[in-house]
């Protein structure tokens, strides 16, 4: 698996380096400015990006606005964002594209390499792998009476809530101690409240995700 790795600081980006190429990853490229990011994007076409949220020559968001450009470009492009900051507008755009493996973690909640791993790896098979503090700093506020999820029952809105960390049904079946054909029912039954119809051009699973990040509290 083809890995373009983007990050300024030389130690955590060696550390990574190391890491993933124990792990049989092949990095194809380890950057650390948004246009080296660009090129190799374009021109190594990877397996999977992960990348910082703030690059230079800005140190704001060009990691993550060279990811978007890249998907723009190349639809379906896996990306994991790795980044010590929630950049929201960037963030809910890179979730609302419905193509492709996306992920978003948080650099100081990465506790042991199976758990980094294992994200790098499901993001690049499709999946996601959101931190929970970025599900929490991506909500938005409205009123209770606006939002479909109030329709959901406690269980569905359970499920869904582990969808929105990126979990699978056989793993959200393992968390709450049920059948898989159960969480398929629970899946269906979420689609169906949050008026989600079958389309070859939005991916229902994320858009009931960005249903749930933007729900009232």
């Amino acid at each position: 698996m083809r890995v373009v790795l983007a990050e300024d600081l030389f130690l955590l980006r060696d550390g990574l380096v190391r890491l993933l190429e124990a792990h049989d990853f092949e990095i194809a490229a380890a950057v650390e400015t948004g246009p080296e990011l660009s090129r190799a994007l374009a021109e190594l076409e990877p397996d999977v990006a992960v990348v910082d949220v703030r690059l230079p020559p800005t140190l704001t968001d060009e990691g993550l606005q060279c990811a978007l450009e890249a998907r723009r470009k190349r639809p379906g492009l896996p990306v994991l964002v790795l980044s010590q900051h929630v950049e929201q507008l960037y963030a809910r755009e890179l979730l609302a594209d419905g193509s492709g493996g996306v992920g978003y973690l948080l650099k100081d909640r990465v506790f042991d390499a199976d758990q980094f791993v294992d994200a790098v790896r499901r993001v690049a098979a499709g999946g996601t792998a959101m931190d929970p503090q970025v599900i929490q700093q991506l909500l938005t506020r409205r009123a209770a009476e606006d939002q479909p999820l109030e329709r959901l029952t406690p269980r569905e809105l359970e499920v869904l809530e582990l969808m929105a960390q990126g979990r699978t049904n056989a793993a959200i079946a393992g968390k709450l101690v049920v059948t898989e054909r159960a969480i398929a029912k629970h899946t269906a039954n979420i689609f169906a409240k949050l008026s989600l119809e079958v389309s070859d051009d939005d991916n229902r699973r994320v858009l009931a995700v960005l249903a749930y990040l933007d729900r009232g509290r």
